[in-house]
């Protein structure tokens, strides 16, 4: 990834969080609508319930065409509602803010036309209340209080009473009092089922802001870095070449040229000077070239077998095992992100199991696992969850952890994941997981036939 890719890609995060914190994007709405969609549908059902009933065993007078066209609105709003929200996935607070002034209209509609403040059922106002103040900004919660307020007026000034049994004295048995009871379980009823809902909604939002800010927080560190070890990389490019003149002087002076220990130690020399060039090479190519542009055609056996064959030729480790069990070849291309991602979870195996690593490759479906295990002293509970975070490490010296870091981010723009767990037996496992299209040069990958590369546990 360029420097500008990865300046874009931040922006990206940061306008997605800056959305979602002012509720544009929140899939958090979403899921609230759908809820007023489902809470409106029982009030369908409960409308036409108290209709049939109170006209049916009381023999009250209602206007039946009226009231029932008004739930015919509803109903028709509501299957509006729902093909709407069932493509979109995104509702801001507008849309909400509209859906419950609907909701308070069809109850004024209905209140009206059947006794107005009279009416036990009046209560139910404070239900679209309650869920504003959770669903909705504060003016919008403020302007649904006042919206409601208007309506109770006008209900109290407009409406005709309802026509109920002179019935005060009979407790219980009042209707009145029965209305308020049930219009009283109602609202508790419902409003603990959907405050729960509506409130773990709101916290799977939260999270998800909180890793948006966290992931655009490590594209920073990453951007930090990689502007820091190009600068480096760039920086070493001139002493290196100086270095590398002089030392090609120096064999062409008699008094060196004549010693052979001389002209072994200048050998030696121009070797390390050639392995630091690779090293600043490559750290070039890592923050300066897209992917594409670095990647070569091969196959996956013979990119994981090259990669873990030059790792065990420049590591002193005493026994390195292993073992590529992925029987089906695929055409891939080489790149060299991955090749620095293997290497640096082998590097951190390496340093606390220096007498013994392993390395299992294997295919599971359309998901490539590379596990590296190890006889180290494992990694504490308290940081098998923070895997990837910066500065998290058990090595006790400042700066370790960044190289989990770069593997999970790695990772995470190739579309896998990293996780370590402890190894049976004592040390620890780090899993890599990639999908095989983050690398293949076929879409969905074909099989080719190829073979599976032996073992080599002996040491190096």
């Amino acid at each position: 990834m360029t420097a500008a890719d990865t300046f874009a890609k931040r922006k990206t995060l940061r306008e997605r969080w800056q959305r979602l914190r002012q509720g544009e994007q929140n899939p958090a709405g979403h899921q609230n609508m759908l809820l007023l969609i489902q809470l409106r549908w029982l009030a369908v059902l409960g409308q036409v319930s108290t209709i049939a009933f109170v006209v049916l065993v009381f023999d009250l007078h209602l206007p039946l065409p009226h009231m029932l066209e008004v739930l015919s609105c509803l109903i028709a709003f509501n299957i509006a509602s729902h093909l709407r929200w069932h493509e979109r996935r995104i509702a801001t607070n507008a849309e909400l803010f509209l859906a419950l002034l609907v909701d308070v209209a069809v109850l004024t509609f209905q209140l009206y036309l059947s006794g107005g403040i009279t009416n036990p059922f009046a209560f139910l106002y404070l239900m679209q209340i309650i869920l504003s103040a959770v669903l909705l900004k504060p003016w919008s919660s403020w302007a649904i209080v006042g919206v409601t307020m208007v309506c109770l007026a006008g209900l109290a000034l407009f409406s005709e009473p309802l026509a109920l049994p002179p019935d005060h004295n009979a407790g219980l048995l009042s209707l009145y009092v029965e209305g308020t009871l049930i219009c009283f379980l109602l609202n508790a009823g419902l409003m603990v089922f959907f405050i729960t809902r509506i409130s773990s909604n709101l916290r799977a939002g939260d999270a998800l802001l909180a890793d948006l800010r966290q992931r655009a927080a490590e594209e920073d560190h990453i951007v930090r870095m990689g502007l820091l070890a190009s600068g480096a990389a760039h920086e070493l490019g001139t002493p290196l070449a100086t270095v590398s003149v002089i030392l090609g002087d120096w064999k062409r002076m008699p008094e060196i040229s004549q010693r052979q220990d001389m002209l072994d130690d200048i050998a030696e020399m121009e070797a390390q000077l050639q392995r630091c060039k690779s090293i600043v090479s490559g750290v070039l190519l890592s923050a300066g070239q897209a992917r594409g542009e670095s990647s070569i055609k091969t196959t996956l056996n013979t990119f994981l077998d090259s990669v873990a064959e030059d790792w065990r030729k420049t590591r002193p480790v005493e026994v390195f095992q292993y073992r590529n069990l992925i029987e089906q070849d695929v055409p891939v291309a080489f790149d060299s992100a991955i090749k620095q991602m293997l290497g640096n979870v082998l590097d951190n195996a390496f340093e606390v199991s220096p007498h013994w690593l392993a390395l299992e490759v294997r295919r599971e479906g359309d998901l490539l696992l590379m596990e590296v295990t190890d006889q180290g002293p494992g990694f504490p509970e308290w940081m098998i969850n923070q895997i990837g975070k910066p500065y998290q490490s058990t090595k006790g010296k400042p700066g370790r952890g960044l190289g989990l870091f770069f593997v999970v981010n790695v990772a995470r723009k190739l579309g896998g994941r990293v996780w370590a767990s402890h190894r049976s037996g004592g040390g620890a496992c780090v899993t890599l997981e990639l999908p095989l299209s983050a690398i293949s040069l076929e879409s969905p990958p074909e099989a080719v036939p190829g073979s599976v590369a032996p073992d080599f546990p002996t040491g190096a």
